[in-house]
């Protein structure tokens, strides 16, 4: 031992006799013991010397029974032995693979069995728990942190003894003799530690140590079984004793049957003449027949492999090895036991397994607690179900939830027994406790669907319709069976698999019998596979036909006079969320699912559809109004009737081919599982286990038959019959390692003790010899393991070569492919089979067959290259060919209305639209993606060649900077449709005219007046909100003169009439109209005043707001730019240069004038800065036409000069001082301010 280890030892005290005297530095060398531990290295020396010095036994436990009142040394030595005590496999983390670090383990190991042996002392016991008794007693308002920390470390201190493994070459005890766990078990029984245990399981201010309490109760009860303590001291049952009668029975006929044999193979000669014997037909290693030196008795145990050396199984491929076997404990220990599980079903069970599965849901445990609770579950349940069965008692893990539970940490534990191969044979065990856990689960369950009481058969048939009809607790037993590792996993977990398997087909028959029909959910992965439309029926679209059609659908829906029945609406669904779809292509398969619905003549079906369209997509009215009448929903159908809506193009018709399947592999993508509902079949569900990987494992388990149970024997044989007799596929058991396992149950000599399993040999071995007789290969077929279709070729007969194939190529066939191929081969086809395909004189050919010929010829290397272009590309990479056509397309078409639609139409290699715009944005041609936006097509005019600006540009871009960029203009898109198409036929009108002349003609013929607008909506009743709206602005006006700046001002309406005019959409238009900003996402609720409208504006917009001004103002104004007129447009364009300065000087003077006006403490613009924010305004102009997609265009341009830029028109005809008159209209436009 170290010597400063000595030392510090050495300072604890001594023993003399019983009596322990304490040295005066105790204290301080306990608490340098536990600073040495913190400090060890990692062969964990000084915890080794502190074992081997046996401080443990010979000072700190007689420091805690003869001084226990001394509270800090007492705390101090409980810290100290909770660290020494702690289990080895936390000290090196997992069993050591060197030798060296291995053997440091097992001497840690050992010392911990010696202090495991130490503390089976019920004095020991007794001060432990006299100092919990005292903590407990304590209020928790009493309780310090200490006090706490001192009931956890008593709680991991018995935890850790508990958990010590027994050393069992030391102790070599017999069952009912007393082990080293007995003792200590007693131990606690006697101190009276065990109540203290059950009362903090129980106690509901004590539910923090609910984890350490099933721990430690899970360690008490480690070598015990249910069985054991249920029939501790009671005498054995009938059944009991009829169960040891045979298989004693058993072990008797199978002593006399080897007895009978010895004796036979006894020779009557001397051991020495033994003789030798030839072998007929049996070849040796040569070319003559064996020659066997035995008694002859023996020859048929003769094999080839006698004499060889045994071969050496890698470990890898070694059988998992079983736990540790479990031992019947001393009567009085099981006895203490058994009432230990009465009172903890009784009192504690319920509360105790809620508490613990709600700290593992919540995560609030360490890692792989939940094995705690398995084990509990399955150990308390089995025993409630043997010792007088009540539900009432287990009533918490009685549930669904529970099964759900169960089946995901199975579902977990067998995932990383694969990934986490090092630790497999751990994760191995948990799967088994888990397994375990669920066959109990069916137990329980099937004891209560056998009690008297009616409510509680009741609740037994509510949790098996459950179990029943979920897919995953019904194929829970077929995954673990196809998925078994004999080397991973030991027999005895499949030997619990093969029965908890037999348990539940034995509840499921039970279950179906008793109904009609079962309805269950099935779910199903389906694979995207093309299918042949021939069989798609074509419906007439002659007008005749639709016109009938439409008759029909309209009678029907009169009929039931536009009401639909619920169970139609429920199931009716047009938007899927998680499509990868877009929103607009979901759109419109949902107007084609209207319209086949209609073809189809199933009028309330298509009116469902209409309606739940409508609610998913409101915008636009494209399904309606939300208000609609029903006579406007069926004008609406007729429409959608006749309409030309865009199709997807049909599938390509596919045909199954073997070789092709084999090629075309990777193009079947997997779908999302689809859930269903249908109605149950129980010998459907049988037929599920007629699979060689499921028939298997239980053939490896019937190898042992003589060392299993008659029950699990019987669980085999009735499987192996249902798959035998009831489904008639005893082909399946056909196989040369069956029937020599048959072969060694019926030539056994205790063969009549397994009589259901020598008449299940019998009959399979029967019906392969009848089999024979007809099927001459039926031998050859007994060296394979066989799929249902091998077995039915068995039985039924072989199928002829080449039949159900198609016919073979013919050479003219072979050589006509040969050549199309060739000639179309360098062709720059997209997809060079669809071009063959019609070429072929054989029309009856499809893709895949041509695609087969062709890799089969070697033509193609293989039938990727050949694969179905998909729709829209996924290419990447650009070449630079491709990269300089870009920029031709671009440069060619970047000053249209739509520069990327054109892009995309030219391009030679077809590209999706996020790959054109991001190649784009790459190669610096555009700086920003709204550049690529579809423009309005009342744009602003192109640059001119020269540096002057007209009058109409200088009007039309103060009318395009109107401060109205509103996100929200999707929600009027429906109301600028009718403008948009009335702006789309005058620009096809005057297609050769001037561009400037079209935007003219476009403006004047939109609605457009402020003072028509307040005018509409004063007679509509809302004066009250348009007085509101003009104070907001005068408010807003006069803060922003004061402040000196501007933000954004929210518009609350306070009172009835100003919500309701507020959601009234005139309202809103005139909103919109006057450059107000709706609100902008979900977050905002409020229409707001924008920060960049001047104060001068604002007063000029409440101005325009007074019912008596707007008439005379709007006349004023359409007097003054000349209103709208049908002159020819070639006298619009005879305006003079000096005109257009003259008007633009009057027009500057006139701003200038009204701004000192509005804010004479405002600096008035130069010149020179007016002329460049002209140019600024000119730029602005050109570029919001570049942003604005004709998809988000406005009724008429945002201002109220647009509503009447015909003016423009008279030019010639007004005079100079023409745009001074025009002032009042040009301090309503949005405009941003050159300050």
């Amino acid at each position: 031992m170290n010597c400063e280890l000595l030392a510090t030892c050495s300072a604890l005290g001594y023993l003399e006799g019983d009596i322990y005297h304490k040295e005066a530095d105790c204290l301080e060398s306990v608490k340098d013991l536990i600073r040495y531990l913190r400090h060890e290295d990692d062969t964990r020396d000084v915890r080794q010397q502190l074992g081997e010095g046996h401080i443990l036994e010979h000072d700190l436990l007689p420091i805690i029974t003869q001084h226990g009142q001394d509270k800090t040394l007492f705390d101090a030595c409980i810290r100290l032995m909770v660290n020494l005590t702690q289990p080895a496999l936390l000290c090196f983390g997992k069993v050591p693979d060197d030798p060296v670090f291995r053997h440091h383990f097992l001497q840690v190991t050992s010392h911990l069995q010696a202090y495991k042996e130490a503390f089976s002392s019920e004095k020991v016991f007794g001060i432990l728990s006299e100092t919990l008794y005292n903590l407990l007693q304590l209020e928790w308002e009493q309780r310090e942190e200490e006090d706490n920390l001192l009931i956890e470390r008593i709680l991991l201190l018995v935890r850790n003894v508990l958990h010590v493994p027994a050393d069992t070459l030391e102790e070599k005890k017999v069952d009912d003799d007393a082990s080293v766990h007995d003792r200590l078990l007693w131990a606690i029984h006697m101190s009276g530690f065990d109540d203290l245990v059950k009362f903090l399981a129980s106690a509901q201010s004590e539910q923090q140590w609910s984890m350490h309490v099933l721990e430690i109760i899970s360690l008490m009860f480690r070598d015990q079984t249910p069985d054991t303590l249920v029939s501790a001291g009671h005498a054995r049952s009938a059944e009991e004793k009829q169960r040891d009668t045979s298989e004693l029975e058993g072990l008797r006929q199978r002593e006399q049957a080897e007895k009978r044999s010895r004796t036979l193979q006894r020779g009557t000669r001397h051991s020495r003449f033994g003789g030798s014997f030839v072998v007929k037909g049996l070849k040796a290693i040569g070319d003559k027949d064996v020659i066997y030196h035995r008694n002859v008795h023996n020859f048929k145990n003769y094999t080839h492999d006698m004499g060889k050396a045994v071969r050496r199984v890698p470990r890898r491929n070694r059988q998992a090895r079983e736990c540790m076997d479990k031992r019947r404990s001393a009567l009085n220990v099981r006895l203490f036991l058994r009432e230990f599980c009465v009172d903890f079903l009784e009192n504690c069970y319920n509360r105790l397994m809620y508490l613990v599965k709600e700290s593992l849901i919540r995560e609030q445990t360490q890692q792989h607690d939940e094995t705690y609770y398995l084990w509990a579950l399955s150990f308390f349940m089995a025993f409630n179900r043997g010792n007088s069965f009540r539900a009432d008692l287990v009533s918490e893990t009685m549930s669904s939830r529970t099964f759900h539970f169960i089946e995901r940490n199975v579902t977990n534990y067998y995932e990383m027994m694969l990934t986490d191969r090092k630790e497999a044979t751990s994760w191995s065990r948990r799967m088994h406790l888990a397994l375990k856990a669920y066959q109990e689960l069916l137990l329980t369950v099937n004891e209560m669907d056998r009690s008297q009481d009616g409510s509680i058969r009741h609740s037994a048939d509510v949790i098996k319709s459950n179990i029943f009809y979920l897919m995953e607790y019904r194929e829970i037993f077929l995954t673990l069976l196809r998925k078994y590792d004999e080397t991973r996993q030991p027999q005895s977990y499949l030997k619990d698999l093969v029965e908890s398997t037999h348990l539940f087909l034995r509840m499921l028959e039970r279950f179906c019998k008793g109904r009609k029909n079962l309805i269950v959910q099935k779910k199903r992965v389906r694979r995207k596979k093309a299918k042949g439309d021939e069989n798609q029926p074509v419906v007439e679209r002659s007008p005749e036909a639709l016109a009938e059609t439409w008759r029909i659908v309209e009678e029907e829906l009169k009929g039931i006079q536009f009401q639909l029945p619920e169970s139609l609406t429920e199931h009716i669904v047009p938007f899927d969320a998680t499509s990868e779809t877009p929103l607009e292509e979901q759109r419109t398969e949902a107007m084609v699912r209207v319209q086949d619905a209609l073809l189809a003549r199933v009028g309330p079906e298509a009116l469902a559809l209409l309606r739940a369209a409508r609610e998913v997509w409101p915008e636009k009215d494209i399904f309606g109004s939300a208000d609609v009448e029903p006579e406007e929903e069926l004008e609406l159908l007729k429409q959608l009737l006749h309409a030309e809506l865009p199709r997807p193009s049909p599938p390509e018709t596919q045909v199954e081919e073997d070789d092709y399947d084999a090629i075309m592999e990777e193009e079947e993508e997997l779908e999302a599982v689809r859930v269903s509902e249908t109605e149950f079949k129980f010998l459907d569900f049988i037929k599920k286990f007629a699979n060689p990987s499921i028939v298997r494992p239980y053939l490896l388990l019937l190898k042992s038959y003589s060392k299993n149970t008659p029950h699990t024997n019987h669980c085999v044989a009735r499987m192996l019959h249902r798959v035998a007799v009831d489904l008639k596929m005893d082909a399946l058991l056909y196989q040369l390692s069956v029937f020599h396992l048959f072969n060694k149950i019926l030539s056994d000599a205790a063969a009549s003790a397994y009589k259901e399993l020598v008449t299940f040999a019998k009959f399979v071995l029967k019906r392969f010899f009848s089999l024979a007789a007809t099927n001459n290969k039926a031998y050859v077929e007994l060296l394979f393991w066989k799929n249902v279709g091998a077995v039915r070729e068995m039985t039924e007969g072989y199928s002829k070569d080449g039949a159900g194939k198609k016919p073979a190529w013919t050479e003219e066939e072979e050589q006509e492919l040969r050549t199309l191929y060739e000639e179309h081969r360098h062709s720059e086809v997209p997809d060079i089979v669809e071009t063959l395909l019609p070429l072929l004189s054989n029309s009856t050919r499809t893709r895949r067959q041509v695609v087969t010929q062709l890799v089969h010829m070697g033509l193609a290397e293989n039938a990727t290259e050949l694969k179905k272009p998909k729709k829209g590309t996924g290419i990447v990479l650009w070449t630079e060919e491709q990269e300089h056509e870009l920029q031709m397309l671009y440069e060619e078409y970047k000053d249209s209305d739509d520069v990327l639609g054109n892009i995309l139409k030219k391009l030679t290699y077809r590209r999706s639209r996020a790959r054109v715009v991001d190649k784009l944005l790459s190669m610096g041609l555009v700086s920003e993606r709204r550049e690529l936006h579809k423009r309005r097509s009342r744009g602003a005019r192109p640059k001119s060649s020269g540096t002057e600006m007209t009058e109409e540009d200088f009007l039309a871009g103060l009318t395009q900077d109107f401060p109205d960029d509103d996100p929200n203009r999707e929600e009027e898109e429906d109301e600028s449709q009718e403008s948009e198409t009335d702006d789309e036929m005058e620009m096809e009108e005057t297609q050769n005219g001037d561009r400037r002349n079209q935007n003219i003609v476009s403006k004047g013929e939109r609605k457009a007046d402020v003072g028509a607008m307040v005018t509409e909506l004063h007679q509509a009743g809302m004066s009250e909100a348009l007085a509101w709206l003009q104070r907001s602005l005068n408010r807003t006006a006069k803060d922003r003169i004061a402040d000196g700046f501007s933000q954004p001002v929210a518009l609350v309406p306070l009172t009835e009439a100003t919500e309701e005019a507020m959601e009234n959409k005139s309202f809103q238009r005139l909103l919109r109209k006057l450059g107000m900003r709706g609100p902008a996402n979900e977050q905002e609720l409020f229409w707001r005043i924008p920060a960049k409208i001047s104060a001068s504006q604002l007063q000029a917009t409440a101005e325009s707001l007074s019912p008596n001004n707007e008439a005379s103002q709007s006349e004023q104004v359409l007097a003054e730019v000349g209103g709208p007129t049908e002159e020819p447009l070639e006298e619009k364009e005879e305006v003079s240069n000096e005109q257009r300065d003259e008007a633009l000087r009057a027009l500057l003077h006139a701003r200038k004038r009204k701004q000192h006006t509005a804010a004479p403490n405002m600096k008035s613009a130069t010149t020179e800065d007016t002329d460049s924010s002209f140019e600024r305004r000119k730029e602005k102009t050109a570029k919001r036409n570049r942003v604005m997609d004709d998809g988000d265009e406005d009724d008429g341009s945002t201002t109220v000069m647009d509503l009447d830029a015909n003016g423009h028109a008279d030019s010639d005809k007004e005079d100079i001082a023409a745009p001074v008159k025009r002032r009042r209209k040009m301090v309503l436009i949005d405009e941003e301010d050159d300050d």
